[in-house]
């Protein structure tokens, strides 16, 4: 079957989402996205996407959309166990009519984050080659109760369908189209605006993996072809991909870029980092703080340059400088925090 004739349901068209969506069109797929808001429809409806309107809770209608979806990615957050769950559901359904779904799922690496909390830097780097590393983490690390969810599908469904499980490190960069900003870094930024410094955990010492939104969005494209051309034997062997630029940076370094970037704006006094005080966490990932920007989360790609994907975008301080920081230099209105959940 080719790709004019395979209906995709996208679950999160928005920062990583909305890029994907736009690869599937490019390429003949009849996409339908999950959608909150009227506006949102109308943008999708305009590039030819379908819309079903309804929010993570509604199960009912994320489950009854993929029964009816040959291809399903849930990019909308790593953290939501009842969408998961009625992803699930429909898959099953599926199988049991006979009817074989390609399902790509959304974590991320702060899954294998430790608790250095910006003290040092760590040796252990993961590799998707050795899911065995993966699959010995705790089940109460970040985003793992969702990601059991699936692996625990995978060995129920067996060959009756295909599931995968996409694990991408710190995201940035832009769309220069949509202008939507990631998470981390601009958060560190918002926090350094409001408290007129360029803040840190600890020394920013540790250091994460990155990738750049539109190479992870192609990215996702590379495994669905991959998931499309492979036997469900061969998927069965290893759920997990990494997706990395081969770029790290330390923490420090981020709070540096944005320290130089707003005190040449006029915006701080100070451009050198600073420790954050443990009470004004509160203004940035609450008590994920240490976790979410201050954590080592190291990991290779190594199965998506396998099967011929490789990054192409600017580096992440680069990225950072030349894009998104003067788009949250444009910013107004109050920031207390970032608002929406960081891990499970």
């Amino acid at each position: 079957m080719s790709a004019s004739g395979k209906s995709v349901f996208l679950i999160g068209p928005g920062f990583i989402g909305r890029n994907v969506v736009d690869l599937l069109l490019a390429e003949g797929y009849n996409v339908t996205t999950l959608v909150r808001r009227e506006s949102q429809a109308a943008e999708l409806q305009k590039d030819g996407v379908s819309t079903v309107f309804g929010t993570l809770s509604d199960s009912e209608t994320i489950t009854k959309q993929t029964i009816a979806s040959d291809i399903v990615f849930h990019i909308a957050t790593a953290d939501d166990l009842p969408s998961v769950q009625a992803v699930i559901e429909g898959v099953k359904s599926r199988a049991q009519a006979g009817k074989p779904t390609i399902y790509i799922h959304t974590s991320g690496t702060s899954l294998i984050g430790d608790k250095s909390a910006g003290q040092y830097k760590a040796d252990k780097i993961f590799s998707d080659n050795h899911p065995q590393d993966i699959d010995a983490l705790p089940d109460t690390a970040p985003h793992r109760q969702i990601d059991l969810a699936i692996v625990r599908a995978r060995k129920e469904l067996g060959t009756g369908a295909k599931l995968a499980i996409m694990i991408p490190p710190l995201i940035y960069g832009i769309n220069q189209k949509y202008k939507r900003l990631s998470i981390q870094l601009p958060t560190l930024t918002r926090f350094a605006l409001k408290h007129g410094y360029a803040g840190q955990v600890g020394k920013g010492a540790s250091v994460w993996s990155t990738v750049h939104v539109l190479d992870l969005a192609r990215a996702y494209i590379t495994l669905l072809h991959w998931l499309e051309q492979t036997p469900a034997e061969k998927v069965l062997e290893n759920p997990y991909f990494f997706c990395e630029s081969g770029h790290e940076f330390a923490w420090t370094e981020g709070s540096a870029t944005l320290g130089q970037a707003l005190h040449a704006a006029g915006r701080i006094k100070d451009p050198e980092p600073r420790t954050i005080p443990e009470e004004d966490y509160k203004d940035i990932f609450g008590g994920f703080t240490a976790e979410v920007a201050g954590s080592n989360s190291r990991s290779r790609a190594n199965r998506l340059r396998q099967l011929g994907w490789e990054p192409r975008e600017k580096g992440v301080l680069e990225s950072f400088k030349d894009d998104e920081i003067p788009l949250l230099l444009q910013e107004t209105g109050e920031f207390n925090g970032y608002g929406g959940a960081v891990a499970s």
